[in-house]
């Protein structure tokens, strides 16, 4: 039998009198892949950042026992020491720092006060080859995308003498072919000797890596599921997860399509770095009135890149083409033309581009729009609570008050109060870019049902994601677009998995 590498003993928890962990047992074989999940608010990163010392010892009770030795982790160094690693959900690197720096950042190589600036950079290189990038190590962080972000905090992760690693939501901000190499890197990991943690809302890749998989409801565990004796059914997943069934992952919708709402002609943008660099090429689409319009591609297609420069030209450089909001050709020479047109963009970067982190609930949600809470240039703080607390409840946030600062809440419910956000500044036409991203399947319904609110009033949706699933179960047209190229729409009948990823090869081809 497989020894226990980690054995946490009746963990309780408890913020501001509130309990988050309740008398939790959770064990870890060595050498296998662990599988965490539950909803948002459940206590997964809550029970991670107690074993990995962010949450220090006295501010928890009950015990934590890795490799056979009683723990009690002060911080985030100690529980490294041990060779116990966690990724988090939201991003840790300095982005006016390389991607070298950031790799060995409190983990320089050298001596003393010097720093081998050739070792870290040659050791950076063979790391980021693992985890799949092939980026310059002396390129900035701020100058990759989110998803590649990702990738070098894991790198980061391995560049410790790691024995027990811990990946919340690491395939958020990654598209189904990056996830599937990060899902084999993880098992690479374990044949030379890693044990790994993984916290994901991704039921399909949890369910297809883990050997055994823990569910957490309320700060309690519900259920254990081994590989060897039960069935990794998504439905029993589910189920165990928010107390019921769950059987139609996406709300029904009658559509009634209608004009043409936003339309996009010869769009062509450059990247404001690298001059010459275009990374959206002579762009073609429109969305209609009522209408839910997808766009699909992998990692780097353009897609964010191409919103952003529609959302007030908050993106890029000699930026050309037409843009029609109703049929009427509009200049959005700034975000607060483009509030003022009735358009809204819901970033892919909540932390960094999104909310104010260290703000309430509150003034997150009413801060595109604070003229409806606020007369002769001053707020009514009492009708700001009011409203945000009335949104709130819509998408079922999960906090203790609309007071509570944003900063605090769990990943998922971020994202619920940056959907708010918009949804509060009243658009006619609304972007989503990765709307669901490090969200359960039950909050994910709540927001599905929300745009199907929004477009049976008669408003837009453009659906930025990559996760196909939820374009094909989402969108009545799908966009597939390819290194900065619109390359295909498809009906809702036309489109699947295959098709999309069929069209998006074969440009590859075309491009070679």
């Amino acid at each position: 039998m497989t020894e226990n590498l980690l054995e946490m003993r009746n963990i309780t928890k408890t913020f501001s009198g509130i309990p988050a962990l309740k008398n939790v047992n959770f064990t870890i074989k060595s050498g296998e892949i662990h599988g965490i999940v539950g909803e948002n608010g459940a206590g997964k990163s809550t029970l991670m950042n107690v074993l990995s010392g962010v949450h220090p010892f006295s501010t928890y009770s009950g015990d934590i026992v890795f490799n056979n030795e009683k723990c009690e982790f002060h911080s985030i160094k100690q529980s490294e020491k041990k060779g116990i690693v966690i990724i988090h959900q939201e991003l840790a690197l300095i982005p006016y720092l390389s991607i070298g720096e950031n790799l060995f950042l409190g983990n320089e190589r050298g001596k003393y006060f010097s720093i081998d600036w050739d070792a870290t950079y040659a050791e950076a290189v063979e790391l980021l080859k693992k985890v799949g990038l092939t980026e310059n190590p002396h390129i900035l962080i701020k100058d990759i995308g989110v998803g590649k972000q990702q990738l070098v905090e894991i790198a980061k992760a391995l560049a410790k003498n790691v024995r027990l690693l811990i990946l919340d939501e690491p395939t958020a901000s990654l598209n189904e072919t990056d996830s599937v190499h990060l899902l084999n890197l993880l098992r690479e990991l374990r044949k030379s000797g890693v044990t790994s943690i993984l916290i994901s809302h991704k039921l399909n890749e949890v369910a297809s890596i883990a050997d055994r998989i823990t569910v957490i409801r309320d700060g309690e565990v519900i259920t254990n599921l081994d590989k060897e004796i039960n069935s990794f059914d998504e439905a029993t997943i589910i189920s165990a997860m928010v107390g019921r069934s769950l059987t139609d992952r996406f709300p029904k919708r009658q559509s009634k399509i209608g004009d043409v709402a936003l339309e996009v002609k010869d769009w062509s943008v450059y990247h404001p770095l690298y001059e010459g660099w275009l990374v959206c090429d002579k762009v073609n689409f429109n969305v209609r009135k009522g209408e839910v319009v997808g766009i699909s591609g992998l990692m780097g297609a353009g897609r964010t890149e191409l919103a952003m420069s529609i959302f007030g030209r908050s993106y890029g450089t000699d930026i050309s083409g037409q843009l029609f909001i109703n049929g009427e050709e509009v200049y959005l020479k700034t975000v607060k033309d483009a509030i003022n047109k009735k358009l809204a963009y819901v970033t892919e970067d909540r932390k960094g581009n999104g909310l104010i982190l260290l703000n309430p609930i509150s003034k997150n949600i009413t801060l595109a729009k604070m003229v409806k809470v606020s007369q002769n240039f001053t707020i009514d703080k009492d009708l700001e609570i009011q409203v945000s607390s009335e949104y709130s409840e819509k998408l079922n946030t999960k906090s203790s008050s609309v007071l509570q600062e944003v900063g605090s809440l769990s990943g998922g419910n971020q994202q619920k109060v940056l959907v708010t956000k918009w949804i509060f500044a009243d658009p006619d036409i609304l972007i989503l870019d990765e709307p669901t991203r490090g969200i359960d399947v039950g909050a994910k319904y709540e927001i599905y049902t929300i745009i199907n609110q929004l477009v049976s009033e008669g408003k837009s949706v453009v659906m930025i994601s990559s996760e196909m699933p939820e374009l094909l179960g989402m969108a009545d047209r799908i966009y597939v677009m390819s290194e900065g190229r619109m390359i295909a729409e498809l009906s809702k009948e036309e489109a699947s998995q295959e098709k999309i990823m069929e069209l998006i090869l074969q440009s590859y081809k075309e491009g070679t």
